[in-house]
């Protein structure tokens, strides 16, 4: 198998990125605001002090210790702690969140009556003490609140993932050449981060959820894609230790098995998904059937996602196509088999929407999900296909263009 395809490099929607450009990116966090102020209004909500990180990256447009206090209607003000030296309109630094409501109040801005905090993401001794500042106003968990406006991207950030898409897949055609015989799935690994850490991905890897984490992604060999895991993703693995339950363990790239590649693709925050297959040698004619029935629900799902189709629908439609195919048992996983055949990605790895049973969230333009059909196969190992896709006023759009088919590393050449 011959790799010659081409990757451009992304278009630079500025001069060297979102950040240098001081005018457009405050007219981009305008944007993202406004879109949290609008769902803040329609459930009578006054206003939202905003610390977690993610959130804090979406409306601020960097990572930093404080706050950010977004009034439905009103300006936003910066609480800052670290790191120093930021300036700005309604910049304020403090050493302690007590002083949020001592600043508001001097410059006599009233206090809300509701007042949203992160809730499901803040310890409760910090939610308690964010709530205590303002013992007049009712607080509320806002993270559904921000996360519903940040499935939906704006125009900026649907090019930062076509940015992501490019960078990611420029590093995946250079998978097969880090391929030396008698690696383990550990060394594979190596290789691979180091070639995506050069081409500027950023390492770590966002998920959403107290219970939730991996690092930078998993690679599954052989057996130990069944291995169950406690985290919600596609595919378990054992991992190196209990103390991270999850993805590589260790396993030899052996002749007849395949190994799935799935590193998240964080090149500017926002995460890239993609998974492909490769294998040992030859494998099986069932391993390679079970491959094309994942090409196939892809096919299949995709020529559906539309605005307006439901979540459930296309799950159902997956497991349609898997079911008929006789390969349902291995849908998934085998001995655990995850719920869901696609998710919503962003700044996190998980957002909404989800294409899971009961989900009858619909698609709306400018949502970006991932598409990840896998079936295992005991002896052989994981194969199938995760691709990342925009949704647009008419269908959806591929942002992950590697090809698709099952590689074999000891046949395959570089071009």
């Amino acid at each position: 198998m011959q790799w010659t395809q081409k990757v451009p490099a992304p278009k630079q929607i500025y001069q060297n990125s979102i950040y240098t450009q001081t005018m457009k990116l405050s007219n981009e966090l305008a944007l993202r605001q406004e879109k949290i102020r609008a769902l803040m209004l329609q459930s009578n909500i006054d206003a939202a002090l905003i610390t977690c990180n993610v959130n804090i990256l979406y409306t601020c447009g960097q990572v930093l210790s404080g706050y950010c206090y977004l009034p439905a209607v009103g300006e936003p003000w910066y609480f800052i702690k670290r790191p120093s030296g930021l300036k700005g309109k309604n910049i304020h630094y403090i050493r302690k969140p007590e002083q949020v409501a001592e600043i508001l109040n001097e410059k006599g801005i009233s206090f809300p009556e509701t007042l949203m905090l992160e809730g499901d993401e803040l310890p409760f001794t910090e939610y308690t003490r964010l709530a205590n500042i303002f013992p007049s106003s009712k607080c509320v968990n806002g993270t559904p609140v921000i996360r519903a406006a940040r499935s939906i991207k704006t125009d900026v950030e649907i090019e930062l993932f076509r940015q992501a898409g490019a960078a990611h897949t420029r590093a995946y055609m250079q998978i097969p050449s880090v391929y030396r015989e008698g690696m383990d799935d550990r060394h594979f690994s190596f290789e691979i981060e180091r070639i995506m850490r050069l081409e500027g991905c950023l390492g770590i890897f966002r998920v959403f959820g107290q219970s939730m984490e991996i690092f930078f992604g998993s690679v599954l060999a052989g057996n130990n894609a069944e291995a169950p895991s406690p985290y919600d993703f596609a595919l378990g693995g054992k991992g190196l230790s209990p103390a991270l339950p999850g993805g590589l363990n260790g396993t030899k790239l052996e002749k007849g098995n395949t190994v799935m590649v799935d590193l998240g693709g964080n090149f500017n925050g926002y995460m890239c998904d993609m998974s492909r297959v490769f294998s040992i040698g030859k494998i099986s004619e069932e391993a390679y059937k079970a491959h094309q029935v994942c090409l196939d629900i892809q096919s299949e799902v995709v020529a559906m996602a539309k605005p307006g189709a439901v979540c459930e629908t296309l799950y159902n439609k997956a497991i349609d196509i898997v079911t008929k195919a006789g390969f349902k048992d291995h849908f998934m996983g085998t001995k655990q088999q995850a719920k869901f055949v696609g998710h919503g990605i962003g700044l996190e790895i998980n957002e909404a929407p989800v294409f899971a049973p009961r989900v009858k969230q619909e698609l709306q333009p400018g949502m970006v999900f991932a598409l990840e059909p896998k079936i295992v196969l005991p002896g052989v190992g994981p194969v199938g296909i995760e691709n990342s896709w925009v949704v647009n006023e008419h269908g959806v759009e591929k942002l992950t263009l590697c090809p698709e088919e099952i590689i074999d590393l000891e046949n395959s050449i570089i071009a």
